[in-house]
């Protein structure tokens, strides 16, 4: 039904936390995941649970917003195996600060990595997708590119930009059998999260409808709807998965 027995993936930043959720899950469905992630341990601990799953799965060492290195990352996916199906692009960092004192370091890292990134594999995979006539792309954004936040002008301008990429390469693409989506995550159960005083917990759930945090799960069950046979009607979409945070 899901018709994803057998298909390859590239997930950036599954090394932890969303990134491996969404390697995993994928995993279960039968998927063999390209693991990729700045931290090469970490991208190894999840392909060990691919493994122990009975899929495969691929450790691949990359700074996203490298251009080469994203090239490097989908031709090593091509010897692994023949095609790539699936492009999750998950990697992502924060850099928070109020605007007067946020330095040009601490905006240009994550406009890189959030945004650029998204673009370097994007463009790199899509090359070999529209050969093939296949392709279903998924890219990770943010409540806070909807709706904004104190102190996160650069995470909020680099998931923004993800939307609006997102609806301008899905209507490139269309045409070749590719989809192109973005998720639109609220606050999801991580160690961050995990960290934070109870009260600021409190305050946090309190903006949320539903009154509790999403996991990491709720937002990879999407992914498997987007890429899977049910979502191949769907492109140039924002999924809100934030228990009712935004609403439009």
């Amino acid at each position: 039904m899901l018709g994803l027995e057998g298909k390859t993936a590239i997930v950036t930043g599954a090394g932890r936390g969303i990134g491996r959720d969404i390697a995993l899950t994928l995993g279960e469905y039968g998927v063999d995941v390209a693991v990729v992630d700045v931290d090469i341990a970490g991208a190894g601990e999840t392909v060990s649970q691919l493994v122990g799953m009975g899929r495969a799965g691929l450790a691949l060492e990359c700074d996203v917003s490298d251009t080469g290195q994203a090239q490097r990352c989908i031709d090593e996916v091509l010897k692994w195996h023949d095609q790539i199906h699936i492009l999750v692009n998950n990697a992502g960092i924060t850099r928070d600060n109020l605007l007067l004192r946020m330095s040009e370091q601490e905006w240009r890292s994550v406009i890189d990595v959030n945004l650029t990134g998204t673009f370097n594999f994007t463009k790199a995979v899509s090359k070999h997708m529209i050969r093939k006539r296949y392709g279903r792309i998924v890219s990770i954004s943010s409540v806070i590119g909807l709706m904004g936040n104190a102190g996160q002008g650069n995470y909020a301008a680099s998931k923004a930009g993800i939307i609006g990429f997102t609806k301008a390469i899905a209507k490139e693409l269309a045409a070749r059998n590719i989809t192109v989506n973005a998720i639109a995550p609220g606050f999801i159960e991580t160690a961050m999260t995990a960290s934070l005083p109870e009260k600021r917990r409190e305050e946090m759930q309190g903006m949320i409808p539903l009154g509790m945090f999403g996991t990491g799960r709720d937002v990879s069950n999407i992914v498997v709807f987007l890429v899977s046979e049910l979502g191949g009607y769907v492109t140039g979409q924002v999924i809100h998965c934030d228990g009712g945070m935004v609403m439009s």
